[in-house]
């Protein structure tokens, strides 16, 4: 036991006070009696009381118990480690006394538990599996573990690491344990010597031409000499294949290259060997921005070649035709070209992930994008609610312009256990567009089955779309999956019910029972019922479902991508839902738009249908039809230039339009207005030592630069800018190894763009262990490097104490002091003491009356009468 004082300074006001009680003692020491001499002596012990508790006094008092934590580092650097360190925890274990509380945690990026703080642990569990292992961030464990131990018990880390940290700064949050109770130990393991190749780093020029050569240069380190072959891909196309030597050490090998792609090219290096210690260190991209011209991408819908290309003619813009199937997935896919034409395409065919990705080359990116219409295009290709939607200068809906059909609609969705997941989350999130896009007189119902139907929404008209969507989207995985009495309960739920339009969607990933369906179907015929399949995965009886819908006049969808069902039903729903094509030949009012007028200045020419859709609040209208409904509109989203084109490109809707002499002029006018300005500014974007980037404006004006980064996948990346001077800007972003793209735009919103490749993670890289931080972290928190298990045990120097305030116990003491010293003054020392003076047959002595404050008060009394 110790007693400690937080602030000893109060004790300084002692002195004050006790020279006041010593002069008062000095001044009347004749008069003071032994019952006063008790009184000062109180006062004095009572006031001492009240200063020590200013003070803050407190005892420690010994812990016995103590803590040690073992914290294993499971990082990639640490491979083939594992069991020689979980066999050190082990033989340390032997040695672990009553007293001692130890817990088992592995981290990388990211910190686990592998056994909580207990004194009966004898054995080290099975660990875990550790997922992310990119990373080693030893401060982000020592701050974790430091959070949950007791922080007053005595406690030892033992840290089982290389030291190689690629994350954190462990000997700077080590200093916080200074004056703690806790300390570091470190047990160094290293990765087995073994052979590795490694592409230590791949360049490309930031800027070239069509034509030039450019110099990609690669440099290849491995451990010990022999044979490899490097790769090298543009556009994930293979370019050059090579067998090469390694030596020893760093080897630089050069290739020239004629850029043919153009715009953001992605290039990449590839190296392999027969024996190697780490692949992910064997691969690199690099980007390079390369200067043509203009570059169009035409997304054709049709079989036949595409109407919209022949009209252009060989002399125009350059441009690639390829089938919606063939949409490339990653960003730097679309960042090769300039402007984007949809020329009836349906969304199922391209599905959400991909419509992601081009509404970021758009937006961020300021590529040009134009929807053409067609049977499969707008509404009817299922395109509501969708980024192509919002990226778009018009919306999907007809708003109130004429009687629609009375609608009945049914969704029968598959809940069975194998739609968990992210089949049943996209079916739900599909069926509740489908809500969205109907009216509140429409007729809903929601069947959602597994082994039998559970009828979520009764069919009946829809009172409320909120509620109609909240109860589709609780809806839970279930069982097996009985498809036939499902489909029975849908058709028996519309028969009677007095509508122009009656469909049923049936969403599956399964097989079920053979039923009765062609009578079931052909009854619901009569009955003006009609019905649509939907096949998810290859599990499903793609056979049956196309049955069904051939039977039941409606169409079959066999998904591959879930991404694409919401487009599915989304079409399903317009198909049958809204009157979309108008077919009455008209010719459209051309308003005074910029660039557009000249083109019709000898007149318009007659058009026979197009697709409603509803021009957007700030969008321009180009051309518009009778009705009032958009033909030709546009607007900017972000910094791209977007057009819905709702007549289509074949002649068939357009009629006079494809036989015009201006149809190719139309075209051409349509691209060269959405083409984006670039910046011709040569903004310098480079990766920093500590993994964020260096943007360098020439023209400094840096602090006024718009800065985005996005990723492949065309996720925005979360960024953080700070201004390092007028010329210089420092983004931190939070990103994965891979390529990363820089959208920078000025205030004019001239766009630059540039992409980079953050390289693999440092982990990858084949180090020694890290001495110098191994013994720093020892030393710096009193702790050691340790040689042999048994010591983790070890005495402690520095034993746990528990605090104990008496602050507390001190005021309650000198308040106690005080009632005695009040009531001495009030009633005299004899009080306390008239027991002891008592007679023996029960006569009291008389009182002196001068010894008490009653006998003066009587005193007084007897004069004033």
């Amino acid at each position: 036991m110790d007693l400690r004082i937080e602030m000893p300074v109060a004790l300084l006001l002692l002195l004050p006070l006790f020279m006041y009680f010593g002069w008062t003692y000095w001044r009347e020491r004749q008069r003071l009696k032994k019952s006063h001499m008790v009184v000062l002596v109180i006062r004095m012990v009572a006031v001492g009381c009240l200063v020590f508790a200013l003070a803050g006094p407190y005892l420690l008092l010994p812990i016995k118990e103590e803590q040690i934590v073992y914290l294993i580092d499971r990082s990639a650097s640490m491979n083939g480690t594992e069991d020689e360190m979980v066999q050190f925890i082990q033989e340390s274990l032997q040695v672990k006394k009553e007293q001692q509380l130890v817990a088992i945690y592995s981290f990388s990026s990211t910190l686990q538990t592998e056994a909580i703080l207990s004194n009966t642990l004898k054995e080290v569990p099975k660990l875990t599996e550790i997922k992310a292992t990119d990373q080693t961030n030893i401060e982000q464990a020592l701050q974790l573990t430091s959070g949950i131990v007791d922080p007053k018990k005595a406690t030892r880390f033992v840290l089982l690491t290389d030291g190689n940290e690629t994350k954190g700064d462990a000997l700077e949050f080590a200093t916080k344990f200074e004056g703690s109770n806790i300390s570091v130990d470190v047990v160094p393991f290293g990765q087995p010597v073994v052979n590795d190749v490694s592409l230590k780093s791949f360049v490309s020029p930031q800027v070239a031409y069509v034509g030039e050569q450019q110099q990609l240069v690669t440099e290849i380190q491995a451990t010990a000499a022999g044979q490899g072959e490097l790769l090298l891909y543009e556009n994930d196309e293979l370019i050059h294949r090579e067998a090469v030597e390694l030596a020893e050490g760093s080897n630089v090998f050069t290739y020239k290259h004629a850029a043919i792609s153009e715009g953001l090219v992605k290039y990449e290096a590839v190296v392999q060997v027969g024996q190697d210690a780490i692949f992910e260190n064997n691969k690199l991209t690099s980007v390079t921005m390369v200067e043509s011209e203009p570059h169009l991408l035409i997304v054709n819908g049709y079989d036949t070649a595409s109407p919209i290309a022949a009209a252009l003619g060989s002399q125009s813009i350059s441009h690639n035709v390829i089938a919606a199937s063939s949409l490339p997935n990653e960003l730097s896919s679309y960042l090769q070209y300039n402007a984007i034409i949809f020329d009836n395409v349906p969304g199922h065919l391209v599905g959400e992930a991909k419509m992601n990705v081009i509404e970021q080359a758009v937006k961020n990116f300021g590529v040009g994008f134009t929807m053409v219409g067609g049977e499969n295009s707008f509404g009817l290709g299922g395109y509501f609610k969708t980024p192509i939607e919002a990226l778009l200068p018009v919306e999907m809906e007809i708003k109130g312009k004429e009687q629609l059909p009375s609608l009945g609609l049914v969704i029968v969705l598959d809940r069975s256990g194998s739609m968990s997941g992210a089949k049943l989350e996209l079916a739900k999130e599909a069926a509740a567009r489908s809500v969205e896009l109907l009216r509140d007189e429409d007729t809903l119902g929601f069947i959602a089955f597994d082994d039998r139907p559970w009828e979520i929404i009764e069919t009946k008209p829809l009172s409320s779309k909120e509620e109609a969507v909240d109860t589709i989207l609780s809806v839970t995985p279930g069982g097996g999956t009985e498809i036939y009495t499902s489909l029975g309960k849908a058709y028996e739920n519309l028969a009677d019910l007095k509508l122009q339009r009656k469909h049923i969607i049936l969403l599956t990933d399964g097989q079920s029972p053979a039923g009765n369906y062609e009578d079931l179907i052909s009854d619901g015929k009569d009955k003006g019922i009609t019905l649509s399949t939907v096949a998810i995965g290859q599990d499903a009886d793609a056979n049956l479902l196309e049955a069904l819908s051939e039977m039941g006049s409606g169409r079959f969808y066999d998904v591959i991508d879930e991404q694409t069902i919401p487009s599915i039903l989304s079409r399903e729903t317009a198909m049958i839902s809204r009157t979309y094509i108008e077919d009455n030949p008209f010719y459209p009012a051309i308003y005074n738009a910029v660039g557009w007028n000249s083109l019709f200045a000898n007149g318009v020419p007659q058009m026979n249908a197009y697709i409603g859709t509803t021009a957007k609040q700030g969008a321009i209208v180009v051309a518009e039809s009778e009705k009032e409904d958009p033909v030709l509109a546009q607007w900017q989203y972000g910094l791209g230039k977007t057009f819905a084109f709702t007549s289509d490109s074949t002649g068939k809707w357009t009629g006079d339009w494809a036989r015009w002499q201006d149809w190719g002029t139309f075209w051409q006018t349509l691209i060269s207005q959405m083409l984006p300005s670039y910046n011709d500014v040569a903004y310098d974007v480079r990766l920093d030592a500590d993994g964020s980037f260096m943007i360098t404006d020439p023209t400094n004006e840096a602090a006024f630069l718009d800065i985005v980064a996005v990723n492949e996948a065309g996720e925005e990346l979360e960024t953080q800018l700070e201004t390092i001077s007028a010329s210089q800007v420092r983004a931190s972003v939070q990103t994965e190894p891979g390529l990363i793209f820089f959208r920078i735009a000025d205030e004019e919103q001239a766009i630059y763009q540039a992409g980079l490749s953050v390289p693999y993670s440092a982990e990858y890289e084949l180090h020694p262990v890290n001495e110098s931080l191994v013994e720093e972290l020892a030393k710096q928190t009193g702790g050691t490097v340790l040689k042999e298990p048994q010591d983790a045990f070890r005495d402690f120097t520095q034993k746990g104490a528990d605090r104990q305030n008496i602050t507390r116990w001190l005021m309650l003491a000198g308040m106690l002091l005080f009632f005695m010293d009040i009531t001495i003054r009030r009633f005299g020392w004899s009080f306390l003491t008239k027991s002891k003076h008592k007679e023996p047959h029960g006569e009291q002595q008389p009182v002196q009356a001068e010894d008490t404050n009653v006998a003066q008060l009587l005193k007084g009394m007897k004069k004033r009468s």
